[in-house]
């Protein structure tokens, strides 16, 4: 079955909606996610865009900055989240997790959910065949059950690359819910071509660091705009409650001088009540268990009770 943009995820004006509930009355489920991501040193070549375009290989300043999340930032921002009381939704290239089992044994420690980023973030699937994608998202899920035992929940891919397929090969390999799509301020269901109803979980290219960061806005603009961000969607909450997703990159917001801001930002959002921090999985199963039959009703979905 082919989809139009449309027939994947129609288009439900979100004041007409019924009524999003999240747990004990909240009027906003936040979710933090660092992106832990590998970028190799000496990547194998693209065909759509050079992960290393500034030097010609290896561009050892572009891979160190990346290498520095890794190993200072990531444990600077840790223990900002572990103060808040912040379990994280790793956007996670899963090779990380073998490069580094340092990070992987203290991510476990801490329970936090992992949603795959692809393997490495220099791997585009940007002009991927279907079968290549495949063979990609698998190679991820693959990983990610031999490392954790667990079923692999979620989905963005690397490098905010994606194709044509990625929803339906997504829903094929048996992942709940999926980030690539940044259409909303409530999960959402999409369509894919198995039958599989994917969930849209509202991920961030606004509060966003690395966005921000290239577009030369810094930490302290990073925490106004996630306290404004805030405010705006709990006084919505009120009415129909939103997701907010702090979307974070170790290497940047982990440095010495912008790692206050985080903390700012997490302590004015856990300052409020009616608020869920959750995981991705989280928002996912409740909305799965809570709200998917009465939306697909809403939506006039054929397969809908």
């Amino acid at each position: 079955m082919n989809f139009a943009y449309e027939d994947r995820a129609p288009y439900s004006a979100i004041v007409d909606r019924p009524k999003l509930t999240w747990p004990n009355g909240a009027k906003i489920a936040v979710w933090v996610v660092p992106n832990v991501e590998h970028y190799e040193f000496l990547p194998r070549p693209s065909r759509i865009r050079d992960p290393w375009p500034r030097t010609p290989h290896p561009d050892v300043h572009g891979y160190g900055v990346r290498d520095y999340g890794n190993r200072v930032g990531l444990w600077r921002m840790m223990e900002v989240m572990d103060a808040h009381g912040v379990r994280g939704t790793l956007s996670l290239s899963m090779s990380n997790f073998v490069h580094y089992p340092e990070i992987f044994e203290a991510c476990e420690a801490r329970r936090w959910a992992i949603m795959s980023h692809g393997m490495y973030n220099t791997r585009y699937h940007w002009g991927y065949s279907e079968e290549e994608e495949r063979d990609a998202i698998h190679e991820s899920l693959d990983l990610h059950t031999r490392l954790t035992g667990r079923k692999l929940r979620g989905w963005f891919s690397p490098a905010g690359s994606w194709t044509f397929n990625t929803p339906d090969l997504v829903a094929e390999a048996g992942i709940d819910y999926y980030c690539d799509w940044y259409h909303d301020d409530q999960p959402f269901p999409m369509r894919t071509r198995s039958g599989k109803t994917l969930i849209t979980i509202p991920y961030t290219m606004e509060l966003n660091d690395a966005v921000m960061y290239r577009n030369q806005f810094d930490g302290e603009d990073f925490a106004n705009w996630t306290c404004d961000a805030f405010d705006t969607l709990y006084k919505e909450g009120e009415e129909q409650p939103r997701v907010l997703c702090l979307a974070l990159h170790p290497y940047i917001l982990g440095q010495p001088h912008r790692i206050k801001h985080l903390d700012r930002a997490l302590a004015y959002i856990t300052g409020h009540d009616k608020v869920w921090l959750a995981t991705g999985e989280e928002i996912a199963d409740w909305y799965i268990a809570n709200h998917l039959d009465t939306m697909k009703a809403h939506l006039g979905w054929e397969d809908a009770p």
